[in-house]
């Protein structure tokens, strides 16, 4: 009797927490923090959108339901990335 070939890997990402400060994302081992401070895109969000997260190249963090897209840098390092709005 012959196994089939495993299947495809899933993501090693994943939401570990969403608090009332940020939520954590927890990808390879390591924890990312994303406090709505600086990533308030998720402040009023539904659990389902914020778990709904893929990694569609390393270090590269996308949410479909939400539309963002987020790097492992910015996570780590948002002082460097300012919000802009696209109001004059």
């Amino acid at each position: 009797m012959n196994s089939l070939a495993p299947g495809k890997d899933t993501s090693p990402v994943e939401v570990s927490n969403i608090s009332a400060h940020g939520i954590w994302l927890l990808a390879y081992g390591k924890e990312l923090y994303l406090p709505y401070e600086h990533f308030p895109w998720f402040l009023e969000q539904t659990v389902r959108a914020i778990t709904n997260v893929q990694e569609p190249s390393l270090g590269h963090y996308y949410w479909p339901d939400l539309d963002i897209d987020l790097s492992e840098e910015i996570i780590e390092h948002p002082d460097r990335f300012p919000l802009k709005s696209g109001n004059p």
